[in-house]
């Protein structure tokens, strides 16, 4: 049996390909991959996120951007939920190369890609300093930084904790990323103590 195999796309057979399509997609370094929906919980977090950065860095040389626009890390392009870049980008930009501070919102269908794949695709980006994986299913964030050659991992949980995002100069309550999200009847209450 013959069977075909095509060449991969390169980067830029990528962006030219996606600038014709309706829908968005990520490049893993050899195909276009399509962008999976969310979830309520999911887009309020991300809309908090967006607000609570916005906010913060009005009239600073960092501003934030969510995922309408996508970034360029270890060859891949990748649409994070929001990011913060400390350089001009031109207004008819639709990628940018030196984000300083990443984060997604974690979803079942996600954690292998957020925590383990594009973790590592991040981390190869010399440019960004923190990356931020935040839960979707109550206050919760791993947040890992870069400390010169190594990375250190901290968990953030509870509504009272302090998102730290020194690199940018700001800090977030946690709380602010999850206002008014509906309960999920689904999840499992906190244990006791």
């Amino acid at each position: 049996m013959n069977v075909a195999l095509r060449k991969p796309m390169t980067l830029e057979q990528f962006l030219a390909w996606e600038e014709r399509q309706e829908r968005r997609y990520e490049f893993d370094g050899f195909w276009p991959v399509a962008m999976a929906g969310g979830t309520a919980a999911h887009a309020a977090i991300q809309r908090n996120l967006i607000i609570a950065l916005g906010t913060r860095l009005r009239g600073k040389p960092c501003q934030p951007y969510g995922s309408e626009l996508k970034i360029l890390v270890d060859g891949r392009v990748r649409y994070p939920d929001a990011f913060v870049v400390c350089t001009p980008v031109p207004p008819r930009a639709t990628l940018v190369a030196d984000p300083v501070v990443v984060f997604e919102v974690l979803s079942d269908g996600s954690a292998h890609d957020d925590l383990v794949v594009k973790h590592a695709e991040y981390r190869a980006n010399p440019a960004i300093r923190r990356y931020v994986v935040l839960q979707q299913s109550r206050a919760g964030a791993l947040v890992f930084a870069r400390k010169g050659e190594d990375w250190a991992a901290e968990t953030v949980f509870g509504e009272a904790a302090v998102l730290r995002l020194p690199e940018i100069g700001i800090e977030i309550p946690l709380a602010e990323c999850y206002a008014d999200l509906p309960p999920d009847p689904e999840a499992t209450p906190p244990a006791e103590a």
